[in-house]
């Protein structure tokens, strides 16, 4: 397997390390960030030159899970509990209007043509040591606390054998899961706690052999009447073609009653949660940007999302930021790619999103958005592995983060757990979904 050319000397040896199978070596190659990981955070991050190393930055926090009696750290005046454990690689949260919690519990659809060559070879070694490494269970299950207590008694299989599910929405009596491939709708009625029926095929959504970012979300508009469906790009900085991008890196808007759909917004890298803001009504979206230009870049970020928006990528980053990597380059696109409203850190990994509307929480919860910070591979130090809240006024963020739940790395580097998706339950907690904890966590206003 040929080595990428030039290579400065340690990367050189970092490339034979990889060659020889000493995975540990990775740990050694790359760079370091050189500012504080608050500077990638809010309306204006810095953002440095790039930096590009022929080995990419990889540090991950290999994943350990919880010892019996642990638990993450919740932020002062609340408390976390365990809702529900013991589950397989649990994704995205979803509560219904009854109170009872779906949860995905999924993982990677099998993708042979994703990961080829040494940077392949470094991703696929780097998410097995992460916890990313296991087969997908392939189903959604019911979780039900019948009693109030906080802590879910009864669980069934809610669906089975659906494609690597993840986003989640109900609309009437109407069920609607985004597998990896397609949105499928299934018949529900309020109490059931499992779904027999075969489901019906909505829309085809981009999948096949290469679907490098598998994950695909959904929410529904007030009315129920459209669906926005979340899909991520086919590589970092689309260095398979363009040709391989179709419909990807972008939001679609569908039309549940034929499958009708057009691109609500693109140059989204990989577009996760979506929350509507109760005060504009507009719609956001939690993304994950691009890797291997520096640990201080990019950060990822939360936006509320225009119609027909353009946010840059892979031509661009925060506006006009051009990525030379991109050839040919596209200057038209790169003059209207849109700023996104708050960035989150840079390799974070923000994948969960969910409005503060309902949140029982003490009162600097109010308003904003909590967002769940799975975690970064391309950055050292590490960042991400918590959950945080961004404060709003008037519908708009207002001031730096706070941290909701922490914990998640351990004082040697290891990973207890990873968060995921987040959601308010019934009650005004805050749910948390841990793939790597096989947990989902309540956060409270402590007692």
């Amino acid at each position: 397997m040929p080595l990428p050319k030039p290579f400065p000397s340690s990367s050189r040896r970092c490339g034979a390390a990889l060659l020889a199978g000493a995975a540990a070596a990775l740990a050694a190659c790359g760079e370091s960030a050189k500012l504080p990981s608050e500077a990638g955070f809010g309306p204006t991050p810095q953002l440095p030159p790039p930096h590009q190393t022929a080995i990419p930055t990889v540090k991950i926090a290999p994943a350990v899970g919880w010892a019996e009696g642990q638990r993450p750290v919740p932020a002062e005046g609340m408390a976390v509990t365990a809702f529900a454990d013991k589950l397989d690689h649990p994704r995205w949260v979803y509560v219904l209007p009854n109170g009872d919690v779906l949860v995905a519990e999924s993982n990677a659809p099998p993708k042979p043509d994703d990961g080829k060559g040494i940077k392949g070879w470094i991703m696929k070694t780097m998410m097995k040591r992460a916890g990313a490494g296991t087969p997908s269970a392939n189903r959604i299950t019911l979780l039900r606390d019948s009693n109030g207590d906080g802590v879910a008694d009864q669980r069934s299989v809610f669906l089975k054998d659906i494609n690597s599910p993840f986003g989640m929405v109900l609309v009437g009596n109407e069920f609607y899961v985004a597998a990896t491939d397609a949105v499928l709708r299934f018949p529900y009625q309020p109490g059931q706690t499992q779904i027999a029926a075969a489901p019906q095929k909505v829309v085809d959504l981009p999948g096949g052999p290469l679907n490098h970012h598998w994950t695909k979300n959904i929410i529904a508009s007030r009315d129920g009447s459209k669906l926005y469906v979340t899909v991520g790009s086919n590589s970092n900085v689309a260095e398979h073609g363009m040709d391989k991008e179709a419909g990807r890196a972008a939001i679609w808007e569908v039309d549940p009653r034929n499958g009708s759909h057009r691109i609500f917004a693109s140059g989204l890298r990989n577009p996760n949660g979506m929350a509507w803001e109760p005060v504009t009504g507009a719609l956001w979206t939690a993304v994950n940007e691009r890797d291997e230009i520096g640990s201080d870049l990019v950060p990822d970020y939360i936006t509320s999302v225009r119609d027909g928006g353009f946010y840059g990528w892979p031509y661009s980053y925060f506006g006009q930021h051009v990525d030379e990597r991109v050839k040919p380059p596209a200057p038209d696109l790169v003059a209207r790619a849109i700023v996104p409203d708050y960035a989150v850190g840079a390799h974070t990994a923000a994948l969960g999103l969910a409005a503060a509307t309902g949140n029982s929480l003490p009162a600097r919860f109010s308003e904003g958005m909590f967002v769940g910070q799975h975690g970064s591979w391309n950055r050292r130090p590490l960042a991400g592995y918590k959950v945080i809240f961004v404060p709003f006024s008037n519908g708009r963020p207002n001031g730096a983060p706070f941290d909701v739940l922490t914990g998640f790395v351990d004082g040697e580097g290891n990973a207890r757990g990873r968060p995921v998706g987040v959601a308010i339950d019934k009650r005004g907690g805050l749910l948390v979904a841990d793939d790597v904890g096989n947990v989902i966590w309540r956060v409270s206003g402590a007692k």
